[in-house]
């Protein structure tokens, strides 16, 4: 995977971009390399991709404006002082991600995650949602970790692991990582003149994260180690991940003309890694029944609406997997249903248009969208 086809098969790409690239030694933004790789990304949208970015920065931009030490890589600061740092910090990136978009006439939107936005399953399909949302609407989400309320305990600790955890919530087909490095390299190379670099990595092995904990970055808070685990996670739902250098004033043009990087490559594509986790990687909370014409509607890869559905068993929640099937009860399929057990059992056999009469909210017009559903015949494969 270089030159030319870098972009060329991936539909939804995620760019990770780093404090250190993102901001100067005093904790200012480099305006400059900001649109020039916007730029690239009014280059990537009006070749018809979907992207998302990742940006850190927030706590180096907002030290330098409330006077706590400027840049990156000065003193550790308290959980607190970092906190306020992010919430003054986190307006001026935006800011900055907004004006330099507005270039191009692309519209922004800030959001921002922890890691329970991840891990809650219900909230996992909020964010999900969302950022589909957002994408459908060809605005460009800029994510970054919600430092202002996470505790130690719930926090990413890096915006690698939170890119990984993004892709495998938005089933994107590449992840690139913008850093001080260009790639894995079998030791550190500003340490050992000798060490090789690694262009493609088929499997996160552990002799892979050894080589991980000997190669350094000053890229923020992460490091090649959080690289790795967000190229593990990644790659397990289906997406391919890219270590590249940033520092080019054009870092994805470069990445294209065959510049250095690491490869770790997926060996499935994202659709088909989620529904092997859907059907089975979850034990359901309920069951769904069915009526012949919303199984023949499965069969076509509809979705599965209330007015198909004749039953309703356990005391599910919105996001869990249940197991759809028939009136005989024989087995259709899996997926996340929408509503909880309460709401589907009112809803069961009505029109979706009756949704918000029946619930006194307007909820998704299907009780298990398709994209949420595996088939228990060929369609987990």
């Amino acid at each position: 995977m270089s030159g030319r086809d870098v972009f060329g098969p991936a539909q939804r790409i995620i760019i990770k971009v780093g404090s250190a690239l993102l901001t100067d030694a005093e904790g200012a933004i480099k305006h400059e390399w900001l649109d020039g790789l916007v730029d690239e990304i009014a280059g990537l949208r009006g070749r018809g991709k979907e992207v998302l970015v990742v940006s850190s920065g927030a706590i180096a931009v907002g030290r330098r404006r409330l006077g706590l030490g400027a840049g990156p890589r000065n003193r550790t600061l308290r959980q607190e002082e970092s906190q306020a740092a992010a919430a003054a910090g986190q307006i001026r990136l935006a800011h900055a991600w907004q004006r330099s978009l507005a270039r191009h006439d692309i519209p922004v939107a800030q959001v921002l995650l922890t890691t329970e936005d991840t891990e809650d399953r219900r909230r996992y399909l909020n964010a999900r949602s969302t950022l589909s949302t957002l994408l459908r609407l060809r605005v460009v989400p800029v994510i970054n970790e919600n430092d202002t309320v996470a505790t130690e305990e719930i926090r990413f600790g890096d915006n690698d692991s939170l890119a990984g955890r993004v892709a495998q919530m938005v089933s994107a087909d590449l992840c690139v990582l913008l850093s001080e490095i260009d790639g894995l390299y079998t030791a550190d190379p500003k340490v050992d003149k000798a060490a090789e670099h690694v262009p493609v990595v088929a499997a996160v092995t552990p002799a892979i994260e050894r080589l991980a904990g000997a190669t350094k970055t000053a890229d923020g808070s992460g490091g090649m180690v959080t690289k790795i685990a967000c190229a593990r996670r990644a790659t397990a739902a289906g997406c391919h991940v890219v270590i590249a250098g940033g520092k080019h004033v054009q870092p994805l043009q470069e990445l294209e003309n065959g510049a250095r990087c690491t490869w770790f490559t997926a060996n499935a594509a994202p659709q088909t890694a989620r529904k092997r986790w859907i059907y089975g990687g979850l034990k359901p909370a309920g069951r769904i029944q069915i009526d012949a014409g919303a199984a023949r509607a499965l069969g076509r890869g509809k979705s599965l609406l209330p007015a198909g559905v004749t039953g309703v068993e356990g005391g599910f929640q919105r996001g869990d997997p249940v197991v759809v099937h028939d009136a005989d009860g024989q087995e259709l399929g899996r997926g996340l249903v929408a509503y909880s057990a309460a709401d589907a059992d009112l809803i069961k056999g009505r029109k979706s248009a009756e949704i918000e009469t029946l619930l006194g909210y307007r909820g998704r017009e299907e009780m298990i969208h398709r994209d949420d559903l595996v088939l228990t015949e060929g369609d987990q494969a």
